[in-house]
């Protein structure tokens, strides 16, 4: 087992087990290394140390999501600002394809791909060379499935292993944002609808959360909600498109194509990025 691999075993470890409040000695042995050894492992891949994650893990969540909720003439502002986003530090731009490019069904496009470890897991990544076409946990599903849509969706276009080709996007997640970075675009096929849904997930600052409804009101489509939950769900960039954000009215973690345990694992280890004055997560409803 390599350590990206005891990484997110860890992770999934504190999830099923957070009442628990398991200390670094047992999470450690779960992995089968020394504490001091995951301690440093831990820390260097994931930028925080274990405690730090459990604490985001096991912050008592719906209630401080009531005491943090604010008017919905406040969220409609807020979705307009990039806030903390680690997103709008990196300059994320959405690019989306064009009609004529949506008929040619990627003629012409050459779309590198390949998988990545990362902290939170096995990443499928395809980038064309206007911007990140796709990205994706392999644990939850294949790589060859993946690969299958992507090929479905731009079935005109030519695929080639490349991994290299596609490792920025990966690195530049986990990187420490800098000022004066080049802009990671985005390049993504969907209806109007799920594109407008897409960049107003792009809007939500880091460590905050939104509702469907929430969404759907700051669409100007208040009755869209189960419409906005379904773009939500077709999300085809997973991280950087940050659906993790987006959770049900009552505070209940909602869906997510990946899994509910690995949504609980990305919003602890975003939370934790944060200063401590700002690790409480708040909700906009």
């Amino acid at each position: 087992m390599n350590d990206y691999a005891r990484i997110e075993k860890a992770m999934a470890y504190m999830v099923a087990n957070a009442a628990a409040q398991p200390n670094l000695e047992t999470v450690a042995a779960h992995v089968h290394l020394s504490a001091f050894h995951f301690q440093r492992i831990f820390c260097r891949y994931v930028g925080i140390s274990p405690k730090r994650f459990l604490q985001a893990l096991t912050l008592e969540r719906g209630k401080q999501l009531m005491q943090a909720s604010t008017s919905l003439l406040d969220v409609a502002h807020t979705l307009g600002l990039s806030g903390g986003s680690r997103l709008y530090d990196h300059f994320v731009q959405l690019e989306a394809v064009t009609p004529g490019e949506y008929k040619r069904q990627g003629e012409g496009v050459e779309i590198a791909y390949g998988v990545h470890e990362t902290p939170l897991g096995s990443m499928f990544v395809a980038v064309t060379p206007r911007g990140v076409c796709r990205m994706g946990f392999i644990d939850a599903t294949s790589a060859d499935e993946l690969l299958a849509r992507l090929a479905k969706e731009w079935p005109r276009s030519t695929l080639c292993h490349n991994p290299d080709a596609a490792r920025f996007a990966v690195e530049k997640l986990f990187a420490k944002p800098e000022e004066g970075t080049a802009a990671l675009s985005l390049h993504v096929t969907g209806t109007n609808f799920q594109i407008a849904v897409w960049r107003a997930l792009l809007t939500i600052p880091e460590g905050q959360l939104a509702s469907y409804s929430h969404i759907a009101h700051a669409l100007g489509t208040p009755k869209s909600s189960r419409a906005v939950g379904n773009a939500v769900g077709a999300n085809p960039i997973a991280l950087w498109i940050p659906c993790h954000r987006v959770i049900q009215q009552s505070g209940a973690l909602g869906g997510y194509r990946w899994g509910l345990e690995k949504k609980q694992i990305v919003q602890a280890w975003e939370w934790a990025q944060i200063d401590d004055t700002a690790l409480s997560p708040s909700l906009m409803v």
